[in-house]
């Protein structure tokens, strides 16, 4: 058997099937930019740019990128969107002001996650939910009868700037400086380039950043010119078109899951690490039953390795015992080692000791399970508290021991 691969997705200058995938408005700039891609919520998604991911990473720790991401937004609207949303998260969400966003976790009755995603209020009657990967749009259709409320798809696309000068690129972006503070979690409408965008404070990096949401039903929209215009806007400040291995990277050392991989519907939110998100004392929700007798046993960890590039799906093993496997790794270069996420057998587990994981070579080496998020426990990066910039070095002088794909 030959070495450990992975499927991604080319684009050819040919007609075929390829029914059923969404093109990003950014789409021919990364076919130009030798992106490969794979398919999330139904869309393509650049897993790699002409950047190398460690040099990627570099530039969201110390300057500032530029991420085509493929999170799906859903409008929930009408009277009764307030109650819908309290029926549907696992969360009490009627403190959530207009111009405010909260983590959003959706459960099936058995109390299994069913995903996760960033819950905005636009307005009094009006939220947008942007998912992550997974069935939601079927399922916010099926629990909203009885309800005066509008599922719908704004078709909006989704796009991430991430990094210390992320708010300086917003700042020139603007058209008009934005009138209200537009802190952490914050969300906003802005014109930029002369397209009217919806803005939150938020991101998939631990790092200060914004997300800009596409507009496409209003007058003037035009995708192209508007990645040229956060480009160009982005400039003086070194951004770089980076891909998600790059982001994917920063996202393992800050805990950031992702839906189905390292958390699904076979295990709690409790057990996914995600226990704090969870109000038993507020509105019945779906699965909050079943909560009452979950298991509150962790099973979602972090690792690292000094030796080698932990191997996605690889074994995680406890002298000769199997305890767990990854679901999510990289090299690391702050560490100057490979990170992981892991998902353990049983909560138990954490204090087994010599532990080896399976790394890309096929070997298998000493690692050290460890908290998440592996730094900055109290967000203080991405709220501009920490304006620190880290040492990190260039591709060529990180001591991957493996060769990126």
């Amino acid at each position: 058997m030959g070495g450990p691969t992975r499927v991604v997705v080319a684009d050819f200058e040919e007609p075929g099937w390829d029914y059923g995938v969404l093109r990003s408005p950014y789409h021919d700039f990364h076919r130009a930019n030798g992106a490969k891609f794979c398919v999330y919520n139904g869309r393509l998604m650049p897993v790699s740019q002409k950047i190398d991911r460690l040099d990627g990473y570099r530039v969201l720790r110390q300057s500032v990128g530029l991420f085509d991401t493929g999170e799906r937004p859903i409008e929930i609207a009408g009277p009764d969107a307030l109650a819908f949303c309290n029926r549907i998260f696992a969360r009490d969400v009627s403190g959530l002001r207009p111009g405010r966003a909260t983590y959003g976790l959706l459960l099936y009755p058995d109390g299994g996650i069913l995903c996760d995603g960033i819950l905005m209020r636009l307005a009094e009657d009006r939220f947008w939910y942007v998912q992550a990967d997974g069935p939601v749009y079927s399922w916010f259709i099926a629990h909203s009868q009885g309800l005066k409320v509008r599922i719908s798809d704004p078709q909006s696309w989704v796009a991430q700037v991430q990094g210390p000068r992320a708010l300086d690129v917003l700042a020139a972006a603007c058209d008009a400086p934005l009138t209200e503070p537009f802190g952490y979690f914050g969300v906003t409408t802005a014109t930029m380039g002369g397209q009217k965008v919806v803005l939150s404070r938020t991101g998939w990096t631990a790092e200060v950043g914004f997300e800009f949401y596409t507009l496409p039903d209003q007058p003037g929209y035009d995708g192209p010119a508007l990645w040229r215009h956060i480009l160009k806007a982005g400039k003086p400040f070194g951004i770089e078109v980076c891909g998600l291995d790059s982001m994917d990277i920063r996202r393992i050392e800050a805990g950031i899951m992702n839906n189905v991989s390292d958390m699904d519907e076979t295990m709690s939110p409790f057990q996914a690490g995600l226990g704090g998100f969870i109000k038993m004392d507020g509105p019945d929700f779906i699965g909050k039953a079943a909560l009452g007798n979950a298991d509150r046993g962790v099973l979602v960890h972090g690792l690292r390795c000094p030796s080698g590039e932990p191997l996605i799906g690889g074994t995680l093993q406890s002298r000769g015992q199997l305890i767990g496997r990854v679901s999510a790794a990289a090299w690391s270069p702050l560490y100057g080692a490979g990170v992981a996420i892991i998902r353990l057998a049983d909560a138990r587990h954490l204090q087994a000791a010599d532990v080896t994981v399976q790394c890309r070579d096929g070997n298998a080496y000493p690692a050290t399970i460890v908290a998440l998020p592996m730094y900055d426990l109290e967000k203080r990066i991405p709220r501009g508290q920490d304006t620190g910039i880290p040492d990190i070095p260039r591709a060529r002088d990180a001591k991957a021991p493996v060769p990126a794909n």
